[in-house]
């Protein structure tokens, strides 16, 4: 299989977002993963309103005026894909979610790649056989990783990110490509620190740039 597509993957729940009332219905999108969808920047500093969550809920709203539309996180600060697969029925599935997206490789370096494959694919067919849809982001950058000794660190992150790209073509959902979203920004410009609050969570300028990459997928033709 190959990484669904991004034009036709969320047709049914675009169909849904377009629909005026009396005729519409809630859809619900549920953030799972770690700090990052968590809202962290300067650790200990939550930014709500600024991570990628609520600004990609603010421009879906913009694209669809009309939607009842619910972005709702389920992500906590430092948890791992193992501990996250573990509340996924009572955390995410509960809320009947239309599109459910996962964000946990910044974190599962700690838990090992054999360890995070598992839990990932845990939470990834647990939705496919409830009929949900989902979106698999790779890590955003980590630059203590990057930059400062063991450069094992970064290897580890691009491993992961590897892993996630592999885990969306297989089961052919959507991937959010955070990762290289973040090297793309670096190549146009060479200044990565634009994007980032902490060494390793994102500004409101990097989050933007994933609300921008999640919403390719709800912009169908």
């Amino acid at each position: 299989m190959k990484v669904a597509d991004n034009m036709t993957y969320l047709s049914d729940t675009v169909t849904a977002l377009m629909k005026q009332w009396p005729d519409n219905r809630t859809v619900n999108i549920v953030c799972h993963g770690h700090s990052v969808p968590a809202g962290y920047f300067a650790t200990p500093f939550v930014d709500t309103f600024n991570a990628y969550p609520h600004l990609f809920h603010r421009l879906l709203k913009e694209r669809y005026p009309y939607a009842v539309v619910n972005v709702i996180v389920s992500a906590i600060g430092g948890e791992t894909a193992l501990a996250g697969a573990g509340r996924f029925a009572a955390d995410v599935l509960a809320h009947r979610p239309d599109v459910v997206t996962i964000d946990y490789g910044l974190n599962d370096r700690s838990i090992g790649l054999e360890v995070a494959e598992h839990s990932w694919r845990a939470m990834i067919e647990a939705s496919l056989q409830r009929g949900v849809k989902v979106l698999l982001f790779s890590p955003t950058w980590d630059i203590g990783a990057a930059f400062d000794p063991p450069p094992e660190e970064w290897n580890a992150l691009e491993r992961h990110a590897g892993l996630i790209r592999s885990l969306a073509a297989e089961y052919g959902v959507g991937l959010v490509d955070s990762f290289q979203v973040f090297r793309d920004y670096r190549d146009r410009t060479g200044d990565y620190t634009d994007l980032l609050a902490w060494v390793n969570h994102p500004n409101r300028t990097g989050h933007a740039l994933i609300a921008a990459e999640m919403m390719r997928w709800f912009i169908v033709h």
